[in-house]
């Protein structure tokens, strides 16, 4: 995480304890020269020195001024797209480069380099996922951990597919995450005698690490064995987006549970178990919009793997790596995106196996940003869709998940000492790996008219690479392109 210094909280400067004693020297001489005894009172601005005292700041908070983008906004030209990005698109910290850009209003695709190109997303391809699950899932979809009741003396923790539940009482790392005290309140309440707990985890099936995933990623706080329940998406730190995360997730969770009912830890266990029990207590996850947006904006790989489980689960597929990978490209073949090229071996993007074109991507977030219902009328004279697609409504919610450039997520502290021009106005989905580099996300332009973009960076480190994409969407921001 990057730390910021509050520049106010220090104590007062140097300059401003002089300012102060030169007061008192002075107030000491006149008053042993004889001029204790002055007809005027001192004015303030002489008590400080000769500074004055400011108002008490306003503590109203600012409220958001959100307006469509214009709908007579000029339409944006191949010709004026492509001068903008001449002197970046060339640019050597890029490396292996490709990209697209579109105007979503038209559906024109107004610059690209090798689209069709498979590039390694890096965590851009969890647009593909969240597309899919907004096409296919109920957005207020939760996921249950339960408990039943087991052998004699024994409970049956049904792990359900739920990273977000957490063993702290001020609310954990995932909003509205579920908690242990409550499923543990709802056992007391029943009055069970429990001596032991097994943890079903026959929820998932497969391999608990994705291939090109290293297990450095464990202690380095990028991921954990995807196992269907965690604390915390398994960190040690709850506060933490890269705390070093836990090997055992689901044991975990199930001696939390022991800890809260006073029993002995050691006697947890971990394997499948008779689920035909009474069911004794249960909580859910946040809706399936809340983890999708928490995913986006903190680029979540454990989020992401389980929402693709979910995902295959509901689309006849195996919950396993491989299963909700065919979930999330089938879903997006079957909503009419050209998955050509395409080739995952996770749903999160951490795999250096992955490899994605970028017209892929961009096409989902240009349909995403596609107007529709008054926005989608335009003045005659500027091209506009013939049609709405029917995509559309369901792909919009994508478009507030994606971080904000200096503002948001994994954008925060990006274009705030370079590229300053796209701040506030940039928004995208971010993609890290030591090898590859992405931003996948939309622009207002200086005309106002909105922009999307897939740019892809492979073979660069990423602070190199990561520079040279935010100049790409700065200089569409920047552009008056009709």
């Amino acid at each position: 995480m990057i730390g910021r210094s509050d520049e106010n909280s220090g104590p007062r400067s140097r300059g401003t304890r002089w300012i102060w004693l030169s007061a008192v020297v002075v107030a000491l001489l006149l008053i042993a020269g004889g001029f204790a005894a002055i007809a005027k009172p001192w004015t303030p601005e002489f008590r400080h020195g000769g500074l004055t005292i400011a108002d008490a700041p306003s503590t109203d908070l600012p409220g958001a001024a959100v307006a469509p983008a214009r709908s007579d906004a000029p339409a944006p030209t191949v010709a004026g797209i492509a001068a903008a990005l001449a002197p970046v698109v060339g640019s050597p910290d890029l490396g292996a480069f490709a990209g697209q850009v579109t105007d979503p209003t038209s559906g024109t695709v107004l610059w690209s380099q090798d689209p069709a190109k498979p590039m390694i997303p890096s965590s851009t391809a969890k647009i593909m996922l969240t597309a899919a699950a907004l096409l296919t899932l109920p957005d207020d979809q939760r996921v249950a951990t339960k408990v039943l009741a087991g052998a004699p003396g024994e409970l049956v923790l049904v792990a359900g597919g739920d990273p977000t539940l957490t063993n702290t009482t001020d609310g954990g790392y995932y909003t509205d995450g579920a908690r242990i005290a409550d499923l543990a309140a709802q056992v007391k309440a029943a009055g069970r005698q429990v001596s032991a707990i097994v943890v079903d985890t026959t929820a998932y099936t497969g391999p608990t690490l994705a291939s090109g995933w290293d297990p450095i990623d464990i202690p380095e706080g990028s991921i954990t064995p995807i196992e269907p329940i965690m604390l915390d998406g398994g960190r040690f730190d709850h506060t933490a987006d890269y705390s070093p995360r836990t090997s055992t997730p689901a044991l975990d969770a199930g001696r939390a549970l022991a800890a809260a009912l006073g029993v002995d830890p050691g006697a947890v266990r971990v394997g499948p178990a008779d689920r035909t029990g009474v069911e004794i207590a249960k909580v859910e996850s946040a809706p399936l919009r809340v983890r999708l947006h928490d995913m986006m904006i903190h680029s979540d790989n454990v989020l992401a793997e389980t929402i693709g489980r979910e995902l295959a689960v509901a689309t006849g597929h195996e919950a396993s790596f491989a299963g909700a990978v065919a979930a999330t490209a089938a879903a997006l073949s079957s909503a009419g995106f050209d998955v050509s090229g395409l080739h995952l071996a996770d749903n999160s993007g951490l795999s250096v196996d992955d490899r994605v074109p970028p017209r892929l991507l961009d096409s989902i977030v240009a349909t995403a940003a596609e107007p529709t219902g008054a926005a989608a009328v335009v003045p005659a004279g500027t091209q506009a869709r013939p049609e709405t697609d029917p995509r559309a409504a369901a792909l919009a919610p994508l478009l507030d998940d994606l971080p904000v450039a200096g503002g948001t997520g994994t954008l925060a502290p990006r274009f705030v000492t370079q590229n300053r021009q796209g701040a506030g106005w940039v928004r995208a989905k971010t993609g890290t790996l030591s090898v590859a580099s992405a931003l996948v996300g939309y622009v207002l332009d200086r005309d106002g008219r909105v922009l999307t973009f897939a740019l892809m960076s492979n073979d660069r480190l990423p602070e190199v690479s990561r520079p040279a994409l935010d100049a790409v969407a700065g200089a569409l921001r920047d552009c008056g392109c009709n």
